[in-house]
């Protein structure tokens, strides 16, 4: 159920504008794999503008290293497909859109590998204050099955991380 449907928003991106409204904190994105779903799912709830910054869609090497800040020689060694790749975009995102938070999905959606990962490979991270969270997943399924579980784990992901500030700030 990515970004939403006709009966209402995404379910999981609701609860996320409202613990954001609730906290006085944004977010950005930056998509590679996704295509802007994040962005989508987020921007499915009515009221989201006070909290969304932006999004930004990178899929060319040059775009992740000159836009983002993705070292290019990371990506030269390792490729567009790596966790450390989605945790330096979410940095980026944060920074460049001046998020409190920054969100970012990469991988290999297929239906053949362009990079050299194996088809269905995902790495997504969270870019919050003091500190970045990341979390990999391998997807079975058809191009759109691996992008659409790719926005549902960056949506938990951030789901995870705004709970885990929370707790920190009610400390």
């Amino acid at each position: 159920m990515t970004g939403g449907s006709p009966s209402g928003p995404h379910p999981v991106a609701a609860r996320i504008v409202s613990r954001l409204v609730e906290m006085g904190e944004s977010v950005a994105a930056a998509e590679s794999l996704t295509g802007g779903l994040v962005m989508a799912a987020l921007t499915s709830v009515p009221g989201s503008s006070e909290v969304v910054r932006g999004g930004i869609v990178a899929y060319a090497l040059e775009v992740k290293a000159h836009l983002l800040g993705v070292d290019p020689d990371l990506l030269a060694t390792v490729g567009p497909v790596h966790a450390t790749v989605a945790e330096q975009m979410a940095v980026g995102a944060r920074w460049l859109l001046g998020a409190t938070y920054g969100v970012a999905t990469t991988g290999e959606a297929g239906p053949e590998s362009a990079s050299g990962q194996p088809v269905g490979t995902v790495f997504v991270a969270v870019a919050g204050p003091g500190e970045v969270r990341g979390a990999a997943l391998v997807v079975e399924g058809d191009r759109w099955t691996v992008r659409e579980a790719a926005t549902e784990a960056a949506l938990a992901l951030l789901e995870e991380s705004l709970e885990a500030s929370a707790v920190e700030m009610s400390r």
